[in-house]
């Protein structure tokens, strides 16, 4: 009777908890899907191409879309990249980009240091509200430098060789941003 008893509330505790994770993550929007999608409004898609960026296993393609919802207006960098069944996106806030640019140059900083402690593994990454994440780790002497374009889903991940491509990416959309804000 007590192996029933407690089966009974092992389930009950496991099919609500999971109940929470799944209203939690419908909750769970970005910033992009925020802006774009108030009801009642006229939104514009206008995007602005970039150059693509060359990962490891690929080339993304990346861009600037600016969003007119009504009289407001928002830029986002996007980064996308190819999959087999899908595209994978990042859509970074114009704000949130300044601060990925600033990690950057912080993760860079710290890159020689890390491989030098020569550890069995170390990761060092820099996470947007939205998701998106950058960094590297460092893997028996080897350091090995990421995006992670979505909080969610599989193959969603660039590795890149080219740190002053990707830097000067960053800076591409940054300043394309300001320019088409003016």
């Amino acid at each position: 009777m007590k192996k029933i008893l407690l089966i009974s509330v092992l389930l009950i505790t496991t099919y609500s908890f999971s109940q929470d994770i799944k209203k939690e993550s419908e909750n769970a929007k970005t910033k992009m899907e925020t802006f774009a999608s108030k009801t009642g409004v006229i939104t514009k898609f206008t995007d602005t191409n970039l150059s693509n960026l060359k990962s490891s296993y690929t080339v993304a393609e990346t861009r600037v879309r600016k969003i007119s919802s009504g009289d407001n207006e928002r830029y986002f960098y996007q980064i996308e990249k190819p999959g087999k069944y899908s595209n994978s996106t990042a859509s970074i806030e114009y704000s949130d980009l300044i601060e990925v640019i600033k990690a950057f140059h912080s993760l860079k900083s710290e890159v020689d240091t890390d491989n030098n402690k020569n550890p069995d593994y170390l990761e060092n990454k820099f996470i947007t509200e939205d998701g998106f994440q950058l960094g590297y780790f460092v893997r028996k002497g080897k350091t090995t430098w990421y995006m992670k374009l979505e909080k969610y889903g599989s193959d969603t991940t660039l590795f890149i060789n080219d740190l002053d491509k990707i830097e000067s990416n960053f800076i591409e959309a940054k300043n394309k941003i300001e320019e088409l804000k003016l």
